[in-house]
């Protein structure tokens, strides 16, 4: 299974790296200047995940709109394609796990950026979100499936459990612990770890 999602997200990765690289020049020599000009104090992590949002809503519209080898069609008819596939195989990874993941860290991001704590938020954004890509797709040439969005949402659920998760166990944290170099260095440390898991 590790090696099956590895090789999704190197895949996604060849197919996204030149907007990445791009993006990061432009947005961080933007914000450097800005900082610079304003005398801002810089927080880390919070740069981090300013930039990792920006770069993921790039990446996630890269990949879904890249060329596909299918020709357009409707699927409307919930669970249909979600069965079709033998768990375990490539094809159920890239097609279900795919589109859970796709989406996991919109559902964390929007509980970051919003600072909320009702998941029915969540749901009807990533329904918004999802059923726009969907529906674009289907003037692309690709195919509108009521499964993708199902599967999408479910990830956007996933996603903000783990802020919720992350934001009680924070505020549980007396707050002379509350520290934004630990969060940096947690961070740091997140970004390693993915970034192993894919090149290695």
């Amino acid at each position: 299974m590790l090696i099956d999602l590895k090789d999704i997200l190197k895949n996604m990765l060849n197919t996204t790296w030149p907007i990445i690289v791009i993006s990061m020049v432009v947005i961080i020599s933007l914000r450097i200047t800005d900082i610079l000009i304003k005398k801002e104090k810089i927080v880390l992590y919070k740069e981090i995940l300013k930039l990792a949002f920006v770069l993921y809503i790039l990446c996630l519209f890269q990949i879904v709109s890249k060329e596909d080898v299918s020709y357009g069609g409707i699927n409307i008819l919930p669970f249909k394609e979600m069965f079709r596939y033998d768990v375990g195989t490539y094809l159920f990874y890239k097609n279900i796990l795919g589109n859970l993941l796709l989406f996991m860290p919109y559902g964390f991001f929007i509980g970051y950026f919003l600072n909320i704590n009702k998941s029915y938020i969540i749901f009807i954004l990533s329904i918004i979100a999802s059923a726009s890509i969907e529906i674009t797709q289907l003037y692309i040439g690709r195919v509108f499936d009521v499964d993708d969005i199902i599967l999408n949402v479910i990830g956007a659920l996933f996603g903000f459990a783990i802020y919720r998760l992350i934001y009680k166990f924070n505020s549980k944290i007396p707050e002379k612990y509350r520290k934004n170099w630990l969060l940096d260095i947690i961070i740091v440390i997140i970004i390693i770890l993915v970034v192993r898991f894919i090149v290695l």
